[in-house]
């Protein structure tokens, strides 16, 4: 056995024990992340007597199926789904194309004050979204856009964290290629569509997903500026379908609220390596 032995540390005296260990702390810690989002799946089949037994029934003995029928028809999903998927998607894409833009001309643009614009950008981070919910409520009120889709959509435009990530990698990509496309004659919005953005997918798709996620889960803004049931995203939609169901039936509302997660989920599943890719892309450099 040689230093350079990639099995050398492993066949140390103690070497095997400090792996198990830490194969033991990483299963603890997934058990700790995924067993509230068992209990929850498990639960969305359960009767009410096996939600409310002690000691609790980590497996459902009897499938109840019907709980997620009788969420879909104890409130309007189907528009709630419609709503979501507007405010994400759209939201989402506006929001992207700003922050691409913007992370552009960060990095390649020079323009009087950039540093200070940026420092200010990045203090903006730093004030908590509940100080401009009464500010955006009234612009929104006067535009007459309480109920409707613009009035979702339009105060979350701006992002200032994707800005900052997409700026953050744009800053490792190799100057020689930018010099290459401005020798070629290629514009601003050319080398951002052809050369930038190719070479930045896995953190663009990281930056959509974040984005996407963050709207689909929003509680808050939704429940202020919409007030009729056919306005209501799934996260309002929930509050709906509780008071829809009193407290009875919680089968049901958590057989809703598996609906609400689970494209997040499907979404996360499909696209996780490229988010790996886009966390860890030049981290080495």
């Amino acid at each position: 056995m040689t230093a350079l032995d990639p099995a050398a540390p492993s066949r140390r005296p103690g070497g095997r024990a400090r792996r198990l260990g830490l194969y033991a702390l990483l299963v603890l810690v997934a058990f700790i992340a995924a067993g509230p989002l068992y209990w929850l799946a498990s639960s969305a089949l359960k009767t009410n007597p096996q939600i409310y037994a002690y000691p609790p029934h980590w497996v459902p003995t009897d499938l109840r199926w019907s709980n997620f029928s009788d969420a879909w028809n104890a409130a309007p999903f189907d528009r709630f789904f419609l709503n979501s998927l507007v405010v994400s998607v759209v939201g989402t894409a506006i929001e992207l194309c700003s922050a691409l833009l913007c992370a552009y001309a960060f990095v390649f643009l020079p323009f009087p004050g950039k540093k200070w614009l940026f420092l200010f950008l990045l203090g903006a981070m730093m004030v908590p979204g509940h100080v401009t919910l009464l500010p955006n409520f009234l612009t929104v009120a006067q535009l007459g856009w309480v109920n409707t889709w613009a009035g979702l959509i339009a105060p979350g435009l701006g992002s200032v964290f994707g800005t900052f990530l997409l700026r953050q990698h744009m800053l490792t990509l190799p100057k020689e290629v930018m010099d290459a496309a401005r020798i070629d004659g290629a514009g601003h919005l050319r080398t951002l569509f052809r050369v930038v953005l190719p070479m930045s997918r896995p953190m663009v798709i990281t930056v959509a997903i974040v984005v996407m996620v963050t709207k689909w889960n929003d509680f808050i803004w939704p429940l202020i500026v919409t007030s009729s049931a056919d306005m209501r995203t799934l996260p309002v939609g929930l509050l709906f379908l509780r008071d829809q169901e009193t407290y009875a039936n919680w089968g049901a509302i958590l057989a809703g609220t598996v609906m609400v997660i689970l494209p997040v989920l499907v979404v996360f599943f499909i696209a996780q390596r490229y988010i790996i890719a886009g966390l860890t892309q030049g981290a080495g450099k």
